[in-house]
């Protein structure tokens, strides 16, 4: 799996070792987000830490829905984590600490299924 599709696509599912594994480099690249609004607030860096934001944004989201994927649930199920206080304790229970369903579900094969060999098939 190259990084583009990790990051930017929705399809499919990863387990929660990919999850987390994918989701480090996003908190590093927040914080220099952060470090760039507040360290010296110009325009320029404004700007620049919008656009890592909204990298961020749109990269954790594909996380989350394929994760979601994993635990055989929509994902619009991400929306869930609007609800204040309990949604997002609920969403990182379901994404960082719940098993994906086992076997094949209605949106892929089971990541950590033994791959199928042409020839055992």
């Amino acid at each position: 799996m190259d990084l583009t599709s990790l990051y930017f696509s929705s399809q499919g599912r990863i387990p929660r070792k990919v999850y987390w594994l994918a989701s480090l480099p996003l908190i590093a690249l927040y914080l220099v987000a952060e470090l760039l609004i507040e360290g010296q607030p110009s325009l320029w860096h404004a700007l620049v830490a919008l656009i890592i934001l909204l990298v961020l944004l749109v990269a954790s989201s594909a996380l989350a829905i394929r994760r979601l994927h994993d635990r055989d649930k929509s994902g619009w199920f991400v929306l869930i984590g609007l609800i204040p206080v309990i949604g997002p304790i609920w969403l990182l229970v379901e994404l960082g600490f719940l098993r994906g369903s086992e076997g094949e579900n209605r949106f892929g094969p089971d990541p950590l299924a033994a791959p199928r060999h042409a020839a055992l098939a």
